[in-house]
């Protein structure tokens, strides 16, 4: 394994264990009842576990509820490939950058955003930077039309 990759690795799998501590904290500190950790503190956490995630294409995360259980919430990120029916196509990565295409089924019940507004699957349109994150009981969709240079030029 070149030194290189090495390094990389490492990095992911020490950024999967700072969001996996994060996470604990957090559903530690919400499950625990009586507990000693302030408004405060909460926020901090939640403040630094958005920090980790704010970059990421895909993650798979497991975490800790009330009761001694686990869910596992998944995140995906990309451009809008195409909406067929529940079905959403997403080009996982960047703006520049595509790391995987993968076809995401949304169940009829789960929210959607458009450009910060209510609305239906059906609505997003190819080219649209999207956010979907999928837990045990609810589904979010939030999409935007992303500014092109003469936009961004225009507000400034």
């Amino acid at each position: 394994m070149s030194k290189s990759l090495l390094i990389k690795v490492a990095s992911v799998g020490g950024a999967c264990a700072a969001i996996g501590a994060g996470a604990g904290i957090l559903g530690t500190s919400a499950a625990a009842t009586g507990s000693s950790a302030s408004p405060s503190t909460a926020k901090h956490h939640v403040r630094h576990g958005r920090a980790l995630l704010g970059r990421a294409v895909h993650a798979d995360a497991v975490i800790p509820v009330k009761g001694g259980q686990f869910v596992q919430v998944t995140l995906d990120r990309g451009s809008v490939q195409s909406v067929s029916g529940q079905q959403l196509t997403i080009a996982e990565g960047t703006a520049k950058h595509t790391y995987k295409t993968v076809t995401l089924t949304i169940p009829s019940g789960a929210i959607v955003r458009d450009n910060k507004q209510p609305a239906q699957l059906s609505d997003l349109k190819a080219g649209q930077r999207v956010l979907v994150v999928q837990g045990p009981k609810h589904t979010r969709v939030i999409a935007h039309t992303p500014r092109d240079k003469a936009q961004k030029a225009a507000i400034l």
